[in-house]
């Protein structure tokens, strides 16, 4: 059981990640949810989570918020990469691709490749575990090929002349 935001009765978990809702929207959206916030605690902006919760509980409805543990389902985590087509969770997949940003995401211990994508032996259709198996080797070797261009010197430079 949780509460369910006054402004837009998004369901959150807890006092403490309903009052994060509701200071995190009015900070980052204002509207609705800090005018809410002024008329009801005026200095929501200095308060800690808890003392904030405190104030905002008693004008919150109770809530259904459903929890899904990642023991509960049979995925695991889902895929949340960068959309690149690539296993962004893969070992040494980089997203720098010469941009400078170097976000590496292949240090994340959490990280397992192919999370949220189910195993093509677990599959009872022959022709999805076909794809699936085809598509990790597709992803196999474009993980390959940006390994290698990364450790390759001169494709830095042909990647910032093909940027320019």
């Amino acid at each position: 059981m949780g509460y369910a935001c006054p402004v837009c009765d998004t369901p959150q978990r807890d006092g403490e990640h309903l009052a994060h809702h509701l200071a995190f929207t009015a900070m980052l959206h204002g509207g609705d949810h800090e005018a809410w916030l002024d008329e009801r605690v005026a200095d929501w902006s200095e308060r800690e989570p808890a003392a904030l919760a405190a104030e905002v509980t008693p004008h919150a409805d109770d809530a259904e918020y459903e929890e899904v543990f990642e023991d509960t389902v049979p995925r695991g985590r889902p895929d949340v990469g960068m959309g690149s087509g690539g296993n962004a969770d893969s070992p040494g997949h980089s997203h720098d691709h010469g941009s400078g940003h170097g976000h590496d995401h292949g240090s994340d211990p959490t990280a397992s490749p192919g999370a949220g994508v189910p195993d093509p032996e677990s599959v009872d259709d022959p022709t999805v575990a076909e794809a699936l198996r085809e598509a990790r080797e597709l992803t196999r070797r474009a993980a390959a090929d940006d390994a290698d261009r990364d450790d390759d010197p001169d494709s830095a430079a042909d990647d910032a002349d093909r940027d320019a």
